[in-house]
């Protein structure tokens, strides 16, 4: 891929692992300084899981060729968001070139609650998902957009999911899902005069620290009783996602998408790459995934992979008027 990013600044939230550990380890290796986020070693999962801490990313992020730059921040205290932008500002004279809005609080929570209704949830558990996972980039979005905006360049990319497209885990999980989706949309109308980009991008079932641990964990009875989550056994690595971004980011035309929901099985289509060790993951706009979802994998085999459901289809199920 090069170091075509060599001269940008990127901040990744979340990125201690999963998806944004992944998106941070491509900007990286194409060459961007990464601000990485994540909370201080005595307060997150990592720990408790065993999993690499956030400065040891920050390291794979150098070595990947990058500068990689680990921030602890509290997500869900708005006043050291502040502070991690005005750091960024300071330091990189006021340059921020690249925004993935990707932490995400209390996800293992929002599995726990599957088979719940959310009138037997606490209702505090909206706080709990949504907190973080969209007050927050909001949050982030102004700062971002403010540093952008001066220099007339920019791309904020808001991590989406399937759960704001049809119902996945919970009610809170997905209204957050979708209202973020919503936020980048009407963002773009603001932005796009200034030649800032903001998309939503939406992953494919990705193969997480945390879900192989949960399959590990005897949760795969729960996965093989819940189709749409046993697409996760065979998901996407990452990093996948992490290759849709850096190309996302160095494509010159990139303003033409703005304000769209982005599958990062298309941008792989597009960009011409595939994941790791050359696998293709299967696209959620795929008939063929879509049946062996529903239980019709005798039928789905006969299907070739690059049927795809148009966009407009998925528009019209989910449009409510």
């Amino acid at each position: 891929m090069g170091v075509i990013l060599q001269d940008q600044v990127a901040l990744v939230t979340g990125a201690s692992r999963g998806i944004g550990r992944g998106i941070a380890l491509q900007l990286g290796e194409a060459g961007a300084t990464v601000y990485i986020t994540g909370r201080r070693p005595e307060l997150s999962d990592n720990f408790r899981l065993g999993l690499p801490s956030l400065d040891y990313v920050a390291k794979e992020i150098t070595s990947r060729g990058g500068k990689g730059i680990a921030l602890y921040v509290d997500h869900s205290n708005m006043t050291e968001v502040k502070f991690l932008f005005e750091k960024i500002k300071e330091d990189e004279e006021g340059k921020l070139d690249i925004l993935v809005n990707n932490v995400y609080n209390s996800l293992g929570k929002a599995t726990e609650m599957i088979g719940k209704t959310f009138f037997d949830q606490d209702p505090s558990f909206w706080d709990d998902i949504n907190g973080v996972g969209l007050r927050n980039h909001y949050y982030c979005s102004v700062y971002a957009a403010r540093m952008m905006v001066e220099r007339r360049k920019g791309l904020i990319v808001n991590v989406g999911s399937l759960g704001g497209l049809k119902y996945v885990f919970n009610v809170a999980y997905g209204a957050g899902k979708e209202a973020l989706a919503r936020m980048s949309t009407d963002m773009a109308v603001e932005l796009n005069p200034y030649n800032v980009c903001v998309v939503t991008l939406i992953p494919g079932p990705v193969k997480t620290e945390t879900a192989n641990r949960t399959i590990i964990d005897d949760a795969y009875k729960m996965i093989k009783e819940n189709p749409e989550l046993e697409e996760f056994i065979k998901g996407e690595s990452t990093e996948y996602t992490g290759k849709a971004l850096a190309r996302l980011a160095m494509d010159p035309g990139k303003l033409k998408k703005s304000g769209k929901t982005l599958f990062t099985e298309d941008l792989a289509q597009k960009y011409d790459f595939s994941d790791k060790h050359g696998m293709e993951p299967q696209n959620i706009r795929s008939i063929r995934t879509i049946l062996g979802t529903m239980g019709k994998e005798e039928v789905a085999k006969y299907i070739p992979p690059q049927i795809k459901l148009p966009k407009w289809v998925i528009w019209q199920s989910v449009n409510r008027f």
